[in-house]
């Protein structure tokens, strides 16, 4: 193994906000060194980028905790790139505060990794871990995809202790450019949940956190009036904004005090404009909205209220500021609602390749698989299993010539799918006989793959025609009787999690593995994985006995440092 270079790759670099247009003024009374309290620029990074990982003490709500973070900032850098673009991502591991996890691992969240399975960075799924002292690089094209992502961990509840950031890839021939007048980083909004204690000591559920962060800056219950997010917009200009659920927990009711929005883009899919004064946005999911400027020059509450208990916009906690450019730096004294535009998935339609595969009726596709789950002493379960990572990961399983669900880890956790077919999955809210799926409303997440999701959990009616496709979306309440149903086809050979977006409850067994066309997998990934990529797994498959699984190191994919 070589140490880093110095000067392997481009290294993180902070460009400040300010613009013209909008800015996000981060700006704190802790003046502390090694306190992230201290936020007066926001790290920008293109897709060739390197990202340490580190422990850091920050007070992002005026509580000072050690935390995990990406690049040593909260929410971690920016990732900007061009529709087109190749992406190389080294990760390097210099986690040292054992009271956290201190093996890591990326995901790419949205980003469907077409012929990259292996960088999809899934602990025991598509990689084992980076451990400390080591790196990874992450090399991958996002192809045809454009709009908002974000990336965080994977490795157990890391991404709760702070691993997580925003990623966005511009389109040059944007089909809604014309909607609005303003996109840059500084229209970025990633909404986050925050805990005062370390993720493995967070008691629930409820999972209460202590906060609710705007781009990495909130207030909580009988703590300091620390600063608030502003977003500084000029009068008459439209906004894109891109709205981003980085929460680990609860699901946000997002609104601008007096003003509409149009979403135009949902997970990373362009939709038809539709206009709405209040949007709830589950973990994992991500919304672009176009805000128009266009009240008295003023302040004005954006608020994010969680579905966790005891809430309030009291004190401007669950909150941050749209400035007027011209209004005075004072916090806004607007009140909430009335709201009579209300969001319906179901209205959601993507502009173009509108029609969901397959025979137009619930049942008649190419595979059907019906998904209950339940939650019982030992966690969630999916079908009667509840998920646990393997010794080994998946897609090495698949590499070292295991192809079927019974020769594949964890047992019954692994649905195996057949190539180029149509995929049905249906998940009712509620399963009576295993006692029920508490936590509602649960973000379903496939990897690998955006969905139709041709009957939403606030809709029994199906649609065929024009579902909103995306890669996240709500199992709904089971006081409603909420039946999510959604199609893919199977043009992405891999191992891909599907899983609940609540970290937590990932971590209490709530996911399974679609193994996509395995045969397909191992010689398509075979050619493209990193040698080194295996190195990654070397103590661990010792550790297990699985040496016949190690493959020739002779590349720069992972370093010692």
């Amino acid at each position: 193994m070589r140490a880093i270079s110095t000067t392997s790759l481009a290294f993180l670099f902070s460009v400040a906000y300010t613009s013209l247009g909008v800015s996000i003024v981060k700006e704190s009374s802790f003046d502390g060194r090694g306190l992230s309290g201290s936020w007066s620029a926001a790290d920008v990074v293109g897709p060739v980028a390197e990202l340490e990982i580190v422990n850091k003490v920050i007070k992002p709500d005026g509580y000072a905790r050690s935390a995990v973070l990406a690049g040593g900032v909260f929410p971690g850098p920016l990732i900007k790139a061009q529709k087109g673009d190749n992406f190389s991502i080294n990760v390097v591991n210099k986690l040292h505060d054992a009271s956290m996890d201190m093996d890591t691992s990326i995901h790419w969240h949205g980003l469907v990794q077409n012929r990259s399975n292996w960088a999809d960075g899934v602990s025991f799924v598509t990689q084992c871990p980076i451990r400390p002292n080591n790196s990874f690089q992450y090399r991958f094209n996002a192809r045809e995809q454009a709009g908002t992502f974000w990336y965080h961990s994977h490795q157990s509840l890391q991404y709760c202790d702070g691993l997580r950031g925003a990623l966005v890839i511009y389109d040059p021939k944007d089909p809604h450019a014309h909607l609005y007048d303003v996109d840059d980083e500084n229209t970025v909004i990633m909404l986050s949940d925050w805990f005062h204690e370390v993720s493995n000591k967070v008691v629930g559920p409820p999972f209460n956190p202590s906060s609710t962060l705007v781009n990495g800056l909130g207030r909580y219950p009988g703590g300091p009036m620390s600063p608030l997010a502003v977003f500084n917009v000029v009068q008459g200009k439209r906004y894109r904004f891109r709205i981003i659920g980085g929460s680990c927990d609860p699901w946000f009711n997002f609104t601008i005090d007096g003003h509409t929005m149009t979403i135009i883009e949902a997970d990373g899919i362009e939709t038809v404009p539709v206009e709405v004064d209040s949007l709830p946005v589950l973990a994992g999911q991500r919304y672009s909205v176009v805000v128009t400027a266009n009240k008295p020059i003023s302040n004005y509450w954006i608020r994010a209220m969680p579905n966790s208990p005891n809430q309030t916009f009291e004190n401007g906690r669950n909150s941050a500021v749209l400035r007027y450019v011209g209004a005075r730096a004072h916090e806004p004294t607007t009140k909430p609602g009335p709201y009579v535009l209300p969001f319906d998935e179901s209205a959601l339609h993507p502009l173009e390749n509108s029609g969901a595969p397959g025979i137009p009726e619930i049942g008649k596709a190419d595979v059907n698989i019906n998904l209950a789950v339940g939650l019982g002493p030992g966690g969630f379960t999916v079908n009667g299993v509840s998920y646990r990572p393997p010794p080994v990961p998946v897609l090495l399983q698949m590499l070292s010539g295991a192809r079927h669900p019974s020769e594949l880890l964890p047992s019954g956790s692994v649905y195996e799918l057949p190539r180029n077919k149509v995929v049905e999955i249906t998940i009712p809210a509620t399963d009576l006989q295993l006692g029920g799926a508490r936590g509602a409303p649960h973000g379903i997440h496939l990897h690998g793959h955006s969905f139709q999701v041709i009957r939403t959990s606030t809709n029994g009616t199906p649609n065929f025609v024009n579902p909103i496709r995306r890669d996240t979306a709500s199992m709904g309440f089971e006081a409603l009787r909420s039946n999510l149903t959604f199609r893919f086809v199977t043009d992405n050979p891999g191992p891909w999690l599907m899983h609940c977006h609540i970290d937590f409850h990932l971590h209490s067994g709530f996911a399974i593995v679609m193994a996509e066309a395995p045969a397909d997998a191992a010689s398509q990934q075979n050619a493209v994985v990193p040698a080194l990529w295996n190195q990654l797994c070397a103590p661990s498959v010792t550790a297990h006995n699985h040496t016949n699984m190690t493959r020739p190191t002779n590349d720069s994919s992972i370093h010692s440092i």
